[in-house]
Formats: C-alpha cells, structure tokens, sequence
C-alpha cells in the first residue's frame, strides 16, 4: 500500500490535498537524476540560468489568482494579502542582479607570470527543506541563488503546503529550468534523514523548528555537509522614549499578528520606555480589537486560522500558564466569535508578564504578545538578549546614533530601526543561539551554494 501524506485544512479540518511518498529507493533515483542533470546545468552560460529562473519566477506569477486561494485552503492566510508575490519578486530579483558579481572570480594576480584566482563552484545537489508559514518567501531564498549558482536543487516541503512545492515545481520547468535540475519531492523523516545521512547533498538548507534543525545535524553528523538552518525566533521590539508611538505601534502590532502571529521574525516581546507605556498598550488594544477573525476566503477577514489546530493549542496553552502566572489578558475572546477553539484562535495581549514565563521566553509562533514597561536601554537590552534566540531586534527611536550602540549590544541577526518583520534581499539574513546558523541572501547567500575553488596558473614563458 503506497503511504501518503495528507494536508488537513485549517479552514474546515478537511482533507485538502494528498500526495504520495516517495520510498527510498525512489527517493535516491530523484537524488541520482539531480546529480547527472547539474553539470550540463552548470555550463550553460550564467546569463541563460538567470534568464530560466527569472522566467520561471514569472511563470509563477502567472499562477497568482490560484496561489492566493490555495495558500487559504491549506495554511489559513487571508485572500486579502494577495500572497507572498511582492517579496518572491523583490528577493529573486536582487538576487539575480547581484549574480554575475557575487559570483566573479576574486583576482589575486594577472600578470605576464601569473593568474591567480578562486572562482566559486556549485556545490553540486541542494537539498531545500520548506516551511509553510511562508511556503513560497522562504523557499526562493535558497532556491534562487542555487539554480542561478549552478547547482540542481531537490525540494521538500513542509506537509501543511504541499501545493506550493507542486507550484515551484511547475513554474521553474516551465520556465526553462530542466525537470531534473530542479525536483520537488515529497519524503517522511526517516528518507529524508537518510539521504542526508549518505550525503547525498552538496548543502541542506532547513527552516523550521529547532527540534528540527537537531535532526537534520545528526543526520548531517560526520558526513562534512554544509547546513543552513534557520530555526524560528522569539522577536522583541524596544519602544525608547522618543519614539513616534503611533508608528511603533502600527508597527508592531502588525508585525505580531500578521499571518496569525506564525512568522518567525514576528514580533513575540515587547518592551516600552515607561512614559510611554500606558498609552502604548492602550493603543495597542485599540489596534488589535480592529481587526476581523474568520474565514480566510472573506474579504473581510485580517486574521484567519493557525495552520493546524495544535498550534492554536501551544498558544492557548502559553497564555493560561501565564495569566494563571500573574499576566493579566487585555483581550476578551468574545470579542472574536470565530474563536472555535480549535484552530481558529482569537488575538491576544499579555501585560504583568515576567521572564519566568514561558510566553515571554519560548517561541509562540501565534497571535500573541507580551508587553513590558523598561526604566531605559539598559534594562532592555538586558531583557531583550534573556533569550535563547536571535533573530532580529527592533527599536524605536528617533536617535539612529543610540539604535546602532544598542544594536552593537544585542544577541541577534538583525537590527532594525523604526520597522520590523521584514527581510532586506541586500542584508544577509541570518541569527545566532536556538535561531541557528547559516546565511541566506545578500552576496553572502551565494557563498552558501558554492565552494571556493582556486586556481594557480603558471604561465610558461620562452
């Protein structure tokens, strides 16, 4: 009996798509396909790769009116936000620009004696392991610069999206990419850790949980395989006294419960200069009680289901702990009716929280946060690194000078000023503690899909 895979969806618990997985020697056959596909990949011309993948993002697009519906059906996004295609172009694109650069040679000598360089090489097969928070954003980070560089690429992705591998899959081929140079597959755990564990791949790059990541470096263990692993984040925002209140509230907020709060740069904490405090919070309410729980098909709706309704349940696990802790809930659940109890869960904002409780320290990954009043920039940033992950960071303030020496002292990936929840395809993302290890776009992303390779070229002479 073939063993399938099945993708619940959050708007109705039904059964909104299957497929089936692959076994292992099936798996290995794709793996083989990859293998003897990247080099005839690799030596066409880096302007024809650019022009395939360019071409396939824009078949992509094509797909739009589709893509929105089906991202509803299978993760709960609202059909209101149009998908993810404003950052999938805006990222393919500069990755394409910054190519032809980030990949050139590094000269060290060019001389009537000598030319010496180090040219970068595809890694060979790269072996991309999608979330669905963000099925297409995410995935293209890697995607992108992996095909542009050279190298096959095998894709996985997560169960909850199993549209959007089908969806990248059809796009990319029908841009120009070969069938074999770029694969999407759909495996369980064990052939997944498997194929890792035999090295199969030249880098695996991985977005998701932290248990996760752990499975993917033990199956990588020994074998000398690059990893990316981007591992979720508990994301805090610093209100300083200076701050415009009405964007940093905007702001944050949105940046909490966007996506039903399950991004992993969303905003989780919060910490607000004490003199603007009471008046955050109270705007802050003011904004989240504006918003409309339902059915991510309405046009009304800004906040639809959680993907799966066990991570509704985390979430409201989180929040009775804390307020059973001392928090005090600043949002009646009635206010939202949609709130089934199941996946469908209503926003939320804690005060009276401390860093003894686990909403404050763990990863929501939901419609949640806690907000905090801080004496100055020493008590916050104190509380902003009293975590186990490092994401990003944001601060408010009209004073870029204190937002860099701030910055300086913060555990994270990434400093943000005055907005947050965003990913800049010229800056290198990247985090450090739980968050992981690795870096994706940016001219660094390109050094993650290709090896140094030098070159020492004596020339003879009469």
């Amino acid at each position: 009996m073939t063993k399938t895979i099945k993708l619940i969806s959050p708007v109705d618990g039904a059964v909104y798509a299957e497929r089936p997985v692959l076994t292992g020697p099936e798996a290995r056959v794709a793996v083989a396909r990859a293998r003897t596909a990247q080099p005839a990949w690799a030596a066409l011309p880096l302007a024809e790769r650019i022009a395939k993948v360019q071409a396939g993002i824009a078949a992509l697009n094509a797909m739009k009116d589709d893509i929105v519906l089906e991202l509803a059906g299978q993760m709960g996004r609202p059909t209101r936000y149009g998908g993810e295609f404003g950052g999938v172009n805006e990222r393919s694109a500069y990755m394409a620009s910054i190519a032809e650069t980030a990949l050139a040679p590094m000269v060290a000598e060019d001389s009537d004696r000598f030319r010496r360089e180090i040219r970068r090489e595809p890694v060979g097969v790269v072996f991309v392991i999608a979330p669905w928070n963000y099925p297409f954003l995410t995935a293209v980070n890697t995607i992108v610069p992996a095909l542009i560089a050279g190298n096959a690429v095998v894709l996985k992705h997560a169960s909850q999206t199993l549209l959007a591998g089908d969806r990248l899959a059809q796009a990319l081929h029908q841009g120009g990419v070969p069938e074999d140079v770029f694969q999407n597959v759909v495996l369980d755990h064990q052939t997944t850790e498997e194929l890792i564990a035999e090295r199969s791949f030249g880098f695996v790059n991985f977005t998701g949980s932290v248990k996760g990541g752990q499975a993917i470096e033990r199956a990588a263990s020994g074998t000398f395989t690059a990893t990316g692993l981007e591992l979720g984040g508990k994301d805090p925002g610093y209100v300083r006294a200076d701050a415009d209140l009405d964007a940093a509230v905007d702001s944050l907020m949105d940046g909490a419960m966007f996506n039903s709060g399950q991004c992993c740069c969303g905003i989780e904490r919060i910490y607000v200069h004490e003199s603007l405090y009471n008046a955050f919070v109270e705007k802050a309410v003011a904004w989240v009680k504006a918003q409309k729980l339902g059915n991510p098909y309405d046009a009304e709706t800004t906040m639809g289901p959680m993907a799966h309704r066990r991570f509704a349940e985390l979430v409201r696990g989180q929040i009775a702990e804390a307020v059973a802790q001392g928090a005090k809930a600043l949002i009646d659940p009635a206010d939202f009716p949609a709130d089934d109890g199941g996946a469908y869960l209503a926003p939320q904002i804690l005060v009276d929280v401390t860093h003894d409780m686990r909403v404050m320290r763990e990863e929501s990954f939901g419609p949640v946060v806690g907000i905090m009043p801080v004496s100055g920039d020493d008590q916050a940033v104190a509380l902003m690194n009293d975590c186990d992950y490092g994401l990003t960071a944001s601060i408010w303030t009209a004073d870029a000078e204190a937002a860099s020496e701030i910055g300086a002292r913060l555990e994270t990936g990434t400093v943000f000023m005055n907005r947050c929840d965003y990913l800049d395809p010229a800056l290198c993302w990247t985090g450090c503690k739980d968050t992981g290890r690795g870096a994706a776009l940016s001219n660094l992303g390109y050094l993650a899909v290709t090896r140094p390779k030098s070159y020492h070229l004596k020339k003879v002479t009469k």
